[in-house]
């Protein structure tokens, strides 16, 4: 089980390391590792394992963040219909995207920041996604709302990006050009 000690944290030279493609069929090791990181999602989610194991409640998990550099990531929440998304998906690439943007109207947030940080992070508003499932199927998706800004956030880990890197850093809440607040 992923416990808050597992992840790292910012300043971890892994966090800014562009994570290695993965090759099919997974090993026994990776696949544990897919189920582990979206059952971390699950838990970080039930109040009361979270409070018996002080996990920060999280919506999406990269294989980075705990310090294996491997283009895999797990994602767990509602989509805007309110239908639950589960995923682990491995290699993952937006093939398309809308020119509209969109961002978090009270900043993003990240299990590996300790801390606050405040402005806004500009994001596609719409995305098409192309990933594999730990199975090594294929699948294409739309996403919108808050789970396509979640898989941008992912996606991010998997290049070394942080989502603090996108905040405009002389104005963090500066108007973003053609794009609309997601709001919680």
């Amino acid at each position: 089980m992923i416990l808050m000690h597992d992840i790292i944290r910012e300043g971890h030279p892994t966090l800014r390391e562009v994570a290695k493609e993965m090759t099919f069929p997974l090993t026994a090791e990776e696949k544990k590792l897919g189920e582990d990181l979206l059952q971390f999602l699950i838990n970080s989610q039930d109040p009361e394992i979270a409070n018996k194991h002080g996990l920060r409640s999280g919506i999406g998990i990269a294989a980075p963040q705990v310090n294996v550099s491997k283009r895999m990531f797990a994602l767990y929440l509602p989509d805007s219909k309110g239908n639950q998304i589960s995923l682990v998906v491995i290699n993952p690439k937006i093939v398309s995207h809308s020119v509209e943007g969109s961002y978090v109207a009270t900043g993003e947030g990240c299990l590996s920041v300790d801390r606050d940080v405040p402005g806004y992070v500009p994001r596609h508003a719409r995305i098409t996604v192309k990933f594999f499932t730990p199975n090594g199927e294929e699948k294409k998706m739309r996403l919108k709302g808050l789970p396509a800004i979640a898989f941008q956030h992912e996606l991010d880990h998997l290049n070394g990006i942080m989502f603090y890197d996108h905040i405009n850093k002389d104005n963090p809440f500066a108007e973003i050009p053609n794009a609309s607040p997601l709001e919680e």
